[in-house]
C-alpha cells in the first residue's frame, strides 16, 4: 500500500490518495474543490492535481471517502466522480448534520436522509476497494458524523486529530462535543498499536516548519499538545471548550456546508444558468 498526499495551501487541507502499487486499486480521501467567496469563483486546480497523479499511475479509483462534512472547504468528490466513475461515501451520522443545516439554510425540501451520497458507512464497517480494505472507525466530537478510515497500518483521522504540535479539531460546531472527541481520540485512536501511522486532514504548521501529513499513535499519545495519554478528560473538555469560545467561524463555513451536506454538489442552476449560495444573516 502506498499513500500520496496533496496539501491545499488555501484551506490547509490534506487530500490523500491510497493505492495498491500491484493492482492499481485506489481511494481518495477528502478532496478539495477550489472556491473564492469574494468573486464566487469555483475552479478545479486542487482536484486536477489529484487526477493527474491518478492518471499518471494508471490507478482505478473505487471510492471518494469523506471523513465528515467539512466546514472549511468545498468537497471535490463530485468532480472526481464524474472523472473516474467512483462513488462517494461518508459516515452514516451525516444525516444528523444534514438535519441541522437544512434548517439553518431554510431548505424544507432538502432530504436529510443521506441519499445524496452513494453509500453511508456504519461504525466499524469495512469498505472494499479492489485489493484494499478500509475499516470505518467512528471518531465523533468535531462533528457527530466524523469517521476515520484505517487501511493496514495507516489511519486517516480527518479533523479528529491533528499533528502533535497542532492538537485536535474544534468542537463548537452544531452537535460537536468535546467529551465525545476525547473518547474518540484517547479511547479509540490511542488504543491502536503505537506504530500505527495517523494521517491528518489539515495541517497548520507553526513558524519554521513545513507542512506534514502524518504522525504515529505513539508520538501522538506522548506529544500531542492538546490531548496526550496523560490528559484527564475533564481538563481536556474544559480547555477545548474555552479555546473554542475564542475562535472565529471558518471563512468558508456556509458555502462549504451547503455543498458538502449534498455530497459535494453545487446548488442547481437557476434562471440564467447561475448558481447561488446562501449566507444566513444574524444581528440587526
Amino acid at each position: 500500500m502506498q499513500i500520496e498526499t496533496f496539501f491545499d495551501e488555501r484551506t490547509s487541507t490534506l487530500t490523500h490518495v491510497v493505492f495498491d502499487e500491484a493492482t492499481r486499486d485506489a481511494v481518495i480521501i477528502d478532496p478539495v474543490l477550489d472556491y473564492e467567496p469574494g468573486s464566487g469563483k469555483v475552479w478545479t486546480e486542487s482536484v486536477e492535481r489529484v487526477a493527474a497523479f491518478v492518471e499518471a499511475h494508471e490507478l482505478e479509483v473505487h471510492w471518494m471517502l469523506e471523513t465528515h462534512a467539512h466546514a472549511d472547504h468545498l468537497s471535490g468528490s463530485q468532480w472526481l466522480k464524474r472523472r473516474f466513475g467512483a462513488q462517494v461515501a461518508v459516515g452514516h451520522r451525516i444525516t444528523e448534520v444534514q438535519a441541522v443545516f437544512k434548517d439553518v439554510f431554510s431548505w424544507p425540501d432538502f432530504p436529510a436522509d443521506g441519499r445524496q451520497f452513494d453509500r453511508l458507512l456504519e461504525d466499524d464497517e469495512l469498505v472494499q476497494a479492489g485489493s484494499l480494505v478500509l475499516k470505518t472507525i467512528p471518531t465523533p466530537g468535531h462533528t457527530p458524523a466524523c469517521v476515520s478510515y484505517q487501511v493496514g497500518d495507516a489511519v486517516f483521522t480527518g479533523d479528529a486529530l491533528f499533528l502533535d504540535d497542532v492538537g485536535v479539531g474544534r468542537c463548537d460546531f452544531p452537535r460537536g462535543d468535546a467529551g465525545a472527541l476525547y473518547d474518540s481520540v484517547a479511547g479509540r485512536l490511542f488504543s491502536l498499536p503505537e506504530s500505527t501511522r495517523l494521517f491528518v486532514g489539515h495541517d497548520y504548521p507553526p513558524a519554521g516548519r513545513g507542512w506534514k501529513a502524518s504522525t504515529t499513535v505513539g508520538e501522538a499519545k506522548r506529544g500531542n499538545v492538546q490531548l496526550s495519554v496523560a490528559t484527564p478528560k475533564e481538563d481536556f473538555v474544559a480547555r477545548r471548550t474555552a479555546r473554542d469560545r475564542t475562535l472565529s467561524a471558518p471563512r468558508l463555513l456556509y458555502p462549504s456546508l451547503q455543498v458538502n451536506i449534498a455530497a459535494g454538489r453545487l446548488p442547481a442552476p437557476e434562471q440564467g444558468g447561475r448558481r447561488f449560495l446562501k449566507t444566513p444573516v444574524s444581528g440587526l
